[in-house]
């Protein structure tokens, strides 16, 4: 038992020299995150944003602020929009394959990829299927230990009608993964590159759930995105540190980001012409002259993918009457508001969709301002005498709607001629949104940034029977509509699909749900020291690839 080559001896010596090369793969992994460190730019950006997020949970929300805030910051999802095209594009899936009858989808996992390390979490390993599957199974099973934990709705996942498709997600090994459907969904992976699909922690969900914190996943977030979540102050500043680990090269090019929470445009304004932020979003139209000449700033803008409406809540007399409805819609001066509100930055909408989505049928026209019909239809549906109605307007501006308070003066002085009085109604906008999702509300100016590029974003999410209790927020259900939406839906023929979205816009018009207003162009000045910005299609604002020069 003592000689050189006995077995003891060999085993002591084996394990001494696992020991070591732990120990030098460990120093090896220090030097190459100080290398990263080294290489990182010293420089950071700030981003004026115009509202505070609900939370860093990104599957609870639907708003542009917490994809921004969360989505497209902290997180990563199995597939991604493509900056340049919004196509998908591999993200923590490096590929993928549909089986031929279209219901199921196999995901083959990226390697290498760890979370975050943050001040209350320390991964232990990587990124794997286990993730995937917690991810998905909370938002699916609503026994769901970590769910029940933390009860929260997921409006997307139910929305976009995953939660009755969606049978089975299982980890086949380590890095594959499957997903099992009850019935073909068209536009299946496009959704699976939205902000609510980003991919979550399991390790730190098990670590919150056994400490009995699961609601800090919503407030503490951890992900394997470009951006590392440091601290949040509640309506005053985000600060994140740039992710030196980043699976994907040329994505971080920020030592750190912050968001500066602005509500005021103007004020926005006023701290990028100060240096105060590098990047604001969407100034006031009245601004975009100055702006333009302003040697400080390139005023970057596109033909914004979104919608400003009026949503009527169908299920309250005397909303549930398409008279009524469509005497409310007809009494509208459209182009006024657009000459007011946008001043030149947007165009009349017709349809529950903008004109660059497929799908949209441009032969539909709108119904005609004509506010002495509208005082006749108000009459025959019994309301001669007048309304009395509480119109709804956020408190913020948004890419769809630059000025919801002047847009609610302006209709509320339209209805006013045809006898309905509206009381006008505002709340902080977390709150505005919950209340409307509730709905507590007669009228309500919202709107639509398109997530995904599919009819089905617009016309199932906003419109469709699965979504009532989320965004949908005419609290609309007409079932000729809604098999409509779910045919298209469930097939792959883009031919078919086109005649059944039409068919679903024409249905739309007739029943008017709500009244489109707007699809605005979007700004989001930067100054001049700022690179590799670009407008997201999605209306999410991300800073893959932004730099400071």
């Amino acid at each position: 038992m003592t000689g050189k080559d006995s077995p003891a001896r060999r085993a002591i010596h084996l394990l001494v020299s696992v020991a070591m090369l732990f120990i030098l793969g460990c120093l090896a992994g220090s030097g190459a995150a100080r290398d990263a460190h080294a290489d990182m730019p010293a420089k950071g950006l700030v981003y004026c944003s115009e509202a505070s997020p609900a939370g860093f949970d990104e599957a609870q929300f639907t708003s542009s602020v917490e994809a921004s805030a969360a989505g497209y910051t902290v997180y990563n999802r199995l597939v991604e929009f493509d900056r340049e095209n919004g196509d998908i594009e591999p993200g923590l899936a490096e590929s993928w394959e549909r089986a031929a009858d279209g219901l199921q989808y196999t995901f083959h996992l990226r390697r290498g990829v760890r979370f975050h390390t943050t001040k209350d979490f320390t991964p232990t390993r990587e990124f794997n299927a286990d993730d995937v599957v917690f991810t998905f199974e909370r938002m699916r099973d609503p026994e769901h230990p970590f769910r029940r934990a933390y009860p929260v709705s997921f409006p997307y996942f139910r929305d976009l009608g995953l939660a009755t498709n969606v049978q089975r997600v299982e980890a086949l090994d380590p890095h594959t993964v499957r997903f099992t459907l009850a019935r073909i969904d068209g536009p299946f992976m496009q959704k699976m590159a939205m902000p609510f699909a980003s991919i979550l922690s399991r390790e730190y969900a098990d670590k919150l759930l056994a400490s009995g914190k699961a609601s800090d996943i919503n407030w503490h977030p951890v992900g394997t995105g470009p951006f590392v979540f440091r601290e949040y102050t509640k309506d005053a500043t985000i600060s994140f540190d740039g992710n030196v680990d980043y699976w994907k090269p040329d994505v971080v090019k920020l030592k750190w980001l912050k968001f500066d929470i602005t509500t005021d445009p103007a004020v926005r304004l006023q701290k990028l012409r100060a240096g105060e932020c590098q990047v604001m979003s969407y100034p006031r139209p009245a601004d975009i002259a100055s702006i333009k000449t302003d040697a400080r700033i390139r005023p970057m803008n596109q033909a914004g993918f979104n919608l400003g409406y009026l949503a009527y809540n169908t299920a309250k007399a005397p909303l549930d009457d398409v008279r009524v409805r469509r005497a409310l819609d007809m009494s509208i001066d459209k182009h006024a508001i657009l000459a007011a509100v946008y001043q030149g930055t947007g165009i009349v909408a017709i349809n529950p969709m903008p004109p660059m989505q497929w799908g949209y049928d441009f032969g539909i026209r709108d119904a005609p301002f004509d506010p002495a019909r509208a005082k006749a239809l108000l009459a025959e549906a019994g309301h001669g005498d007048g309304l009395n109605l509480k119109l709804w307007a956020m408190p913020v501006s948004r890419p769809y709607n630059p000025n919801a308070r002047l847009m609610a003066e302006m209709i509320q002085a339209d209805w006013a001629k045809i006898g309905v009085q509206a009381q006008i109604v505002t709340y902080e906008m977390g709150e505005y949104v919950r209340r409307a999702r509730n709905g507590e509300h007669d009228a309500l100016l919202i709107g639509w940034s398109g997530d995904y590029g599919d009819p089905d974003d617009w016309l199932g999410v906003l419109l469709g029977c699965d979504s009532v209790k989320g965004s949908n927020f005419t609290k609309w259900c007409y079932k000729p509509y809604d098999d409509l939406i779910k045919q298209a839906r469930e097939t792959l023929d883009i031919d078919a699909r086109t005649a059944q979205y039409s068919r679903a816009q024409q249905i739309f018009k007739e029943q008017v749900p709500f009244t489109p207003i707007a699809h605005a162009v979007v700004y989001q000045p930067v100054t001049r020291n700022v690179s590799g910005f670009r407008i997201d299609r999605f209306g999410m604002t991300r800073f893959w690839g932004v730099s400071i020069e």
